[in-house]
């Protein structure tokens, strides 16, 4: 029975008929641009899926790709977005938008993991899964260092120094979690790398003092008078020095 409605009652069919199927190239892509103006980025994302299969090989395929990832990116579909980045980049490396789409890339990752730049949230962006964070720089820093006169340029190091500063703060923050829980050895090495890894940031000034207080729990005077001479160098009006761990004033990012 259902063979004999498939075959010979096509009106059986529950597949939708492709609306878009009598348009033009450029209708499909005015309706698409249309549609993203609109924030209706779901509506977006098929249609420059049409576009771009309908104008395989040529410039504006290329552009409704990167429509795509956009909208992707705008819906939350991190994984997608990345995934039409990377084909992108892969099959059009010589593509002026190159930079763009480096750029695009590294805004993916740094929403997943950071949330909207310039944005605060209650919750410490440092405590959070570092990996996106990682990846959002690398995108960035490849994008500053082959275009440095891109116009993406300029954002793209803005938020290089705060990915920088983020990821110092998560381990300092990891350090002050060994620290108060009687590991010193692990909070002396999370300090260190806080301090080696991420020069200038912020989260220095307790990275050395969680340093100090580590090597004085551990017996090891001479490291403990270094660090303590660096952090009273550095930060000669630090409140650590004077509170200990009590001066932490809360998420890193309200102090730049």
């Amino acid at each position: 029975m259902i063979a004999t409605c498939l075959v010979a009652l096509p009106g059986c069919s529950t597949d939708p008929k492709d609306p878009t199927a009598g348009w033009t190239t450029s209708k499909i892509q005015a309706e698409a641009q249309d549609e993203r103006s609109s924030g209706n980025f779901e509506k977006a994302i098929t249609l420059y899926e049409k576009l771009e299969g309908r104008t395989a090989g040529t410039v504006t395929a290329q552009q409704a790709q990167l429509e795509k990832a956009f909208s992707q990116y705008k819906v939350g579909e991190t994984a997608q977005a990345e995934a039409t980045l990377d084909r992108f980049m892969k099959n059009h490396p010589a593509s002026p938008a190159l930079d763009y789409a480096l750029y695009l890339k590294g805004l993916v990752s740094f929403n997943d993991n950071l949330g909207i730049f310039g944005t605060l949230s209650k919750q410490d962006l440092s405590e959070r899964d570092q990996h996106a964070a990682k990846q959002s720089f690398e995108s960035f820093r490849d994008l500053v260092t082959r275009f440095p006169d891109s116009r993406y340029a300029p954002d793209s190091r803005q938020r290089m120094v705060y990915i920088v500063n983020a990821l110092a703060s998560h381990e300092v923050h990891v350090a002050r979690y060994y620290y108060q829980r009687g590991a010193y050895l692990a909070a002396a090495n999370r300090a260190q790398t806080a301090l080696t890894d991420y020069k200038n940031a912020p989260a220095q000034e307790e990275a050395l003092f969680i340093l100090s207080k580590s090597y004085e729990a551990l017996g090891m005077d001479a490291l403990r008078a270094d660090a303590e001479r660096v952090l009273a160098s550095n930060y000669p009006e630090s409140s650590f020095l004077k509170n200990g761990l009590r001066a932490n004033k809360g998420p890193w990012w309200k102090l730049w």
